[in-house]
């Protein structure tokens, strides 16, 4: 095992997740989930952490058949296999490169359809049509376009209808438990050489990390900082990811040879 490249891997697999769980999708709904429901915040937390570890566990489950096919072909490939995988990360973060070069945002695997959340356009209030914008005979020195703004801004404000817990609490862990961190699986499969004991030590870094994500934002959120300015996080999540894995797939063909 070369111990560089492994900490390198195990490095860059922390980073990624947290990054992952720091994505807004990640802990905004807990947070204005709470606030609808009128959660204490340990409950909020409590709930957040443990839909965390039920994301962490589904990545970690569809890491063990990466792990396992990677074993198989590392025995199979013998010395080249670094060159196997190197490759694969590398066309990974090209995929991930394309995808935000294309302007397709960060995408998820929820409930078997996949779910976009694409940056790559800007629309404004004249994008959309709004009841209130049919208005006629507005007041003297009333504003339209200015009161559709605090309108606009109140409603992105709102927080979701009150519903029952049993049902809120479901949605949330719907939300996450299938939707698994795809970024990290290449840091799995990066790993698939060194065995199963690797293995558990990257998941245990996947768990730490994207508690750690949610918990953190989860908790400024609800402590007042409802406006915490992660969107660029979300708008070039691909752009970063996308670098790391072609770096750390030139570190596995380069540092293995």
């Amino acid at each position: 095992m070369s111990a560089p490249l492994f900490l390198s891997i195990v490095g860059l697999g922390f980073f990624v997740a947290f990054m992952h769980a720091a994505i807004p999708t990640h802990w905004l709904p807990f947070a204005l989930t709470s606030r609808a429901q009128g959660w204490s915040a340990p409950k909020t937390l409590a709930i957040t952490a443990a839909a965390g570890v039920g994301h962490g566990l589904f990545t970690t489950a569809i890491g063990v058949v990466i792990v396992a096919l990677g074993m198989q072909l590392s025995e199979r490939a013998g010395a080249i296999f670094h060159l196997v995988a190197g490759g694969a990360l590398f066309c990974f973060g090209l995929y991930y490169l394309v995808r935000q070069w294309r302007g397709d945002g960060h995408a998820h695997l929820i409930g078997g359809a996949a779910h976009n959340h694409g940056h790559g356009h800007g629309h404004g209030h004249a994008d959309h049509d709004h009841p209130r914008q049919a208005h006629v005979g507005f007041a003297p020195g009333h504003d339209p376009i200015c009161e559709d703004e605090t309108l606009g801004e109140a409603m992105v404000d709102a927080p979701p209808p009150r519903r029952s817990d049993r049902a809120a609490i479901a949605s949330l862990f719907a939300l996450l438990t299938f939707s698994p961190c795809e970024s990290f699986l290449p840091v799995f499969l990066s790993g698939a050489r060194y065995g199963w004991t690797a293995f558990i030590l990257l998941s245990l870094i996947l768990a730490l990390a994207t508690l750690a994500g949610m918990l953190v934002f989860t908790s400024l959120s609800l402590a007042g900082l409802s406006r915490l300015r992660l969107g660029a996080l979300e708008r070039y999540e691909g752009l970063i990811l996308g670098l790391l894995l072609c770096a750390l797939g030139l570190a596995v063909v380069f540092l293995e040879t």
